[in-house]
Formats: C-alpha cells, structure tokens, sequence
C-alpha cells in the first residue's frame, strides 16, 4: 500500500510539473505571440508585424508544437493516475486530447503559408496587398479553427474533472473546478459561431473559471500529489 501510494504521488506530481509547462507555454502562444503580431482586422499592420518580428512569430509556431507534444504527454500521464478510478472515463479523457492535435499541425501550416505568402515567398505575382489579404486569410482560418478546438478545450476536462471528483486522493472540489472550466470553455466556443458580437464579453466572464480550474489542479498536483493515509484502489 505505502509503495502504492508513493507511486501515484510521484504519477501526480510529475502530472503537476507538466501540466505547469503546458500553462505556461499555452500562455505564451495564445497570449503574447498574438498580442505581438495579429492586428484584428487590419491585413496590412499584421503583415508588417509579422516581417518585422519574424523570428519571434516562428517562436510561436515552435512554443505550440512544443506545448502539445506536453499535452499529449500530460493526458497519458494523467491516464496512468486516474485509470483506477474509472478507465473508460479515463480512456475518454485521452481520446478528447488526441483527436486535437491533427488540427494543431493544420493550424501552424497556416501560419508558416501566411509568412511566406508575406515574405513574397509565394504567389509571387499577385500585388503587395493580394498577399498582404491572402496571408491575413490564413490567420484568420487559424482564429476559426482555434474557436472550434475550444470545444474539446472544454469537453476533455468534464471526464477529467469526474474522475478527480470521485478520485478520493483529490480533492472532490477540484473537480468540480475543472467542470466548470469545461463549460466556461465550450460555451465561448458556441457564442464564438451563434452571436459574434457577443465573443469578448462571453470570454471575459469565462476567463476566472479558465484560471480557477486548470491553475489549482496544476498546483495541487505538483505541490501536494495526493492525499495521504486514504485507501486506494489496487485495481489496474
């Protein structure tokens, strides 16, 4: 039993140290690269960011490769400390992560064309500002696709919040967390393509659950594991 629960402390924090790099290179892209580069709406001023910061834009690209090979390693890291609790949740957990990364190298292929079709790379004929609109085309498939992928941003985390929920070596309230974090994921997403106007305002109110749920699961996790002296299922 002592070797047992040494194990999924170890599983646990090894989870909460990757699930720490994952925040901060998902940060990173989604946050600074974009405040840096994309202008909304302006072809031209994005164009003229992404030339002048160009190897910071290529860092991005880089950073999201990185921070999804993590996620991948996460899940399965995650699967291996909650597969007793119940495996097929377990499994569902993985499946919703793993069906995500496909969209992830499309995205980044849009986003190496855009600098390109920018650099004068490519489409070499067309005018400064064909390319300028037809890099700026790519950016913002980029943007859908990422709308859509919020989706399972969220659902990935409902399995994985009713499994920390019924874990018994976390906290139930944790869970509960990581549900509502789920939602405040999917419900942007569906705002995103019904009523647009609405997409800012909707995230703004989502953001506190984003942090409320992933951030105090990651510091659980790689500060405190599991909890101690509580019976544990040696079901594998």
């Amino acid at each position: 039993m002592i070797n047992k629960e040494y194990s999924l402390k170890k599983t646990a924090r090894i989870a909460g140290l990757l699930y720490l790099v994952w925040v901060i290179t998902g940060i990173y892209g989604i946050f600074y690269i974009s405040s840096q580069i994309i202008v909304q709406g302006d072809a031209v001023a994005t164009a003229k960011n992404m030339l002048t910061h160009e190897f910071l834009f290529r860092t991005g690209i880089i950073n999201d490769i990185i921070s999804n090979t993590i996620w991948v390693f996460l899940v399965f890291t995650l699967y291996r400390l909650l597969k007793q609790v119940n495996e097929n949740q377990a499994r569902l957990m993985v499946v919703l992560v793993i069906v995500q990364i496909p969209a992830v190298f499309f995205i980044e292929a849009c986003n190496i064309t855009s600098l390109m079709i920018n650099k004068g790379e490519i489409l070499k004929t067309l005018e400064l500002s064909q390319r300028q609109d037809l890099a700026m085309l790519f950016v913002k498939i980029n943007d859908y696709t990422t709308i859509i992928l919020e989706m399972f941003w969220g659902l990935w985390l409902l399995p994985f919040g009713l499994l920390v929920y019924k874990s018994g070596f976390i906290p139930r309230i944790l869970g509960v967390f990581l549900i509502f974090n789920g939602v405040a994921y999917i419900i942007p997403c569906f705002v995103s393509v019904l009523f647009p106007d609405y997409q800012t305002l909707v995230s703004q109110f989502a953001m506190p659950f984003w942090i409320l749920g992933e951030i105090s699961i990651t510091l659980w996790l790689l500060i405190k594991g599991i909890k101690t002296n509580i019976p544990i299922n040696d079901k594998q």
